[in-house]
């Protein structure tokens, strides 16, 4: 099939290429030209486009749109895309990490508009070129049907890895407990570890353990296995930080959890020890920072010298 990727960051970017060596044709777009020529003279089913009008020229008509921007600037992107020429039949679909309710909003103004609209989270992080990724998509049927050959190019485990979670705003609601999911085990493997690096008279290889563990462990993941790659590298983490940031989707989590009256302690408490992480030193922070870094290629805060430390208490 035909589509346009507009944004292409690391997750973007990786995506156009992973359609493209599904034998799709990409329109691609981003505010920076480069990445978008260097696809293009990689891929030969790949098009750069010089601007949103131009994304829209090269596409047949019903047009088929990913957004991949960050959340704060999806409503701007999608108001371009509306003046350049996008129309009713049309498809853009939110690949980002939106909240779920801003999701709900979009699909009802671009439904008076006839245009079409899915939400779909995301998950594989900078594995999904190779490994594909996981894709939950919410919108009507017949979005769907539109952009089916693409999800199943993307997705893993030989296009299993994708699925309607229901109508719009599911599959970002469904990617916001899957994040807040997924703090919560990053938390516990960080105080795991943590326990096990102050139990000094032991002597413990951490990343000794992380590989018996990789074998046969009720715990063995993917987690796992980035944290035993880090601790292989450095082993007592020195080079990182252990100042850990949010971007979102555990606070979204923690706040419907309160609106729904459902108990998360667990997502809770791993959210709050991010902020914790930012007052002061911590190795729990340095663990999750480290799988970070290895599933999602993010920045990470580089870890202080003694000297910075003493400027700040002073």
């Amino acid at each position: 099939m035909k589509l346009a990727m507009i944004g292409l960051g690391r997750m973007g970017g990786n995506m156009v290429k992973r359609l493209a060596q599904g034998e799709h044709d990409v329109v691609a777009y981003d505010v920076d030209a480069a990445p978008g020529k260097a696809l293009a003279d990689e891929f030969s089913s790949v098009t750069a486009a010089s601007d949103l009008a131009d994304v829209i020229a090269k596409l047949e008509t019903p047009r088929v749109i990913w957004v991949m921007v960050p959340h704060q600037y999806v409503d701007a992107t999608i108001t371009s895309l509306l003046q350049a020429g996008v129309d009713a039949g049309d498809l853009i679909i939110d690949g980002g990490n939106s909240n779920y309710k801003d999701g709900q909003r979009r699909g009802i103004e671009l439904d008076d508009k006839g245009v079409l609209f899915a939400d779909c989270g995301t998950s594989g992080g900078v594995w999904g070129l190779a490994n594909g990724y996981s894709l939950m998509i919410g919108g009507e049927q017949a979005a769907i049907d539109l952009i089916a050959p693409a999800l199943t190019t993307l997705a893993s485990n030989d296009g299993k890895g994708w699925g309607r979670m229901g109508p719009v705003g599911s599959g970002h609601f469904v990617k916001m407990v899957h994040n807040g999911i997924e703090y919560g085990m990053m938390q516990a493997f960080a105080e795991g570890y943590e326990m096990m690096q102050a139990k000094e008279e032991f002597n413990l290889d951490l990343h000794q353990i992380s590989r018996v563990w990789q074998h046969g462990s009720v715990v063995s993941s993917w987690l796992l296995d980035l944290t035993g790659d880090a601790l292989e590298q450095n082993a007592d983490l020195s080079t990182l930080s252990d100042w850990m940031d949010d971007s979102g989707e555990g606070r979204w989590t923690v706040k419907e959890s309160i609106d729904l009256g459902v108990p998360t302690p667990v997502l809770t408490l791993a959210l709050q020890m991010r902020f914790r992480s930012r007052q002061k030193d911590a190795f729990a922070g340095k663990i999750v920072n480290a799988q970070r870094a290895g599933f999602g290629g993010h920045a990470i805060k580089p870890a202080e010298s003694d000297s910075d430390k003493n400027k700040e208490d002073v």
